[in-house]
Parts: C-alpha cells; structure tokens; sequence
C-alpha cells in the first residue's frame, strides 16, 4: 500500500466516521470509518518504516586515492 491509498483510506474513513449519519441495518458506518482510519495509518507507516528505504538508491562514496608521480629529469 503507497502513501495515496493510505491517506485515502483515512480520508475515506474520517468521512464515515464524522460526516455521514445514517443508518444500515446491522452495520454501524462509525465503526466502518474507524477501521479505514486505522488501516491507512497503519498503511502509511508501514509504507514510511519499512518500505520507504528500500525504494531509495543507495550509492557509496569511496574515498578516492591520489597517488603523487614526479618526474626525475637528468641533465
């Protein structure tokens, strides 16, 4: 899950949890948005902790070596 479906998931679920009232019989849209909620934020932190740094390049820098060449001339 990327961080757009878990921001929607808990846009989606802050909707049904603070904006709608009605009612379905036997489901409570409360609880519904609230699972949402808690699913994307746990979506985006799993997405941010573990997923996140595997997306990332990573290069190394080796320090580079320079090697000093005089030039004996001889008269």
């Amino acid at each position: 899950m990327g961080i757009g479906a878990s921001i929607f998931l808990i846009v989606l679920g802050a909707i049904f949890t603070f904006a709608l009232d009605f009612d379905i019989a036997g489901i409570d849209i409360d609880v519904i948005g609230w699972i949402f909620m808690i699913g994307g934020v746990l979506g985006l932190l799993f997405t941010a902790l573990i997923w996140g740094p595997r997306n990332r390049a990573r290069t190394v820098s080796a320090p580079a070596e320079y090697r000093r060449v005089e030039e004996h001339t001889e008269i």
